[in-house]
């Protein structure tokens, strides 16, 4: 062999790709989720507004409430009134301290019950959360409260003794506003510790529909086992009470609620009006907790 020959042949070799190694992808964490029926929005309210509110709901939406109890719900020293109000169109799980409330409760929006507590931790770490404080033991089970981009925090829960809740009626809506700036991520968080599914993604919603006519918004629907939620992007500059209102409930009637809810002491603070596919309004319930609720438009 010539060394020409020799140097065409090493440079044959060289130039030869090389299979790049075959590696397994990263399992997907599993879904923790258990149902909607679960999942509560947790209201604060002062202790002598605690039982005008829970009627004022019940008669707003229907359903039953559990029995009310005092409790410690928090890993230091407290003492709280507690009860569940499971209507069809969602549940509230209610609140009234009768001591201060210990850091970081009050702030967290909603309580999704998980399969396993240590595991769906684990997994909202992996996407992104961060734990406000370590989980902890309270009288019926453990719980965590953890936050994600944009500061939206929830708290994950599981009982010692499995709950059995009737399927709702209507699955209400976990409300989400948030700047362009962390939008994207808090979906792709969110939808992959959720195992959620992106419904719609409207870059050009009406801003009407969070107090800005004339503005156009991004609204991004999403499902998951954990239940519904809406996040609006927008420039953040949003009138009151809108981002006052965490949870979003369908009804079959809006006007049929509305009677009912005024005359259960509710305040009405955003006439109804129509805007992508629903007849919407906003309440404020005795003891100030703000929800929106609506009912589909016939087409």
């Amino acid at each position: 062999m010539t060394r020409f020959t020799m140097i065409l042949a090493t440079l044959m070799v060289a130039a030869t790709p090389i299979a790049a190694p075959v590696t397994a992808k990263p399992a997907a964490t599993a879904d923790y989720s258990v149902g909607p029926q679960y999942d509560t929005t947790h209201v604060y309210v002062p202790e002598g507004q605690f039982d005008a509110f829970v009627a004022s709901f019940v008669a707003t939406f229907g359903g039953k409430t559990s029995k009310q109890g005092e409790f410690q719900v928090t890993p230091t020293p407290s003492l709280t009134k507690s009860q569940l109000a499971l209507t069809p169109a969602g549940t509230v799980s209610v609140f009234g301290f009768k001591t201060p409330i210990p850091y970081p409760f009050g702030d967290e929006r909603t309580g999704y019950l998980v399969s396993d507590m240590d595991a769906a931790v684990a997994s909202a770490v992996k996407h992104g959360a961060v734990r406000r404080i370590a989980t902890f033991p309270d009288p019926i089970g453990r719980d965590v409260v953890v936050q994600w981009a944009g500061g939206v925090n929830m708290q994950l829960y599981w009982h010692t003794a499995k709950p059995n809740y009737p399927a709702l009626g209507t699955v209400p809506e976990n409300r989400i506003y948030l700047t362009a700036d962390v939008a994207d991520r808090f979906i792709h968080d969110w939808t992959g510790f959720a195992h959620g599914k992106i419904v719609s993604d409207d870059h050009a919603a009406k801003g009407e529909e969070i107090g800005q006519p004339g503005k156009a918004i991004r609204r991004v629907a999403i499902d998951s086992g954990y239940g519904k939620m809406t996040v609006f992007v927008s420039d953040g500059q949003l009138p009151w009470p809108y981002g006052r209102d965490m949870t979003g409930y369908e009804v079959a009637d809006l006007d049929a609620t509305l009677l009912k809810a005024q005359a259960a002491g509710v305040e009405t603070l955003v006439a109804p009006q129509t805007v992508a596919g629903r007849q919407s309004a906003i309440l404020r319930f005795p003891g100030g907790y703000i929800a929106e609720v609506h009912a589909p438009v016939a087409n």
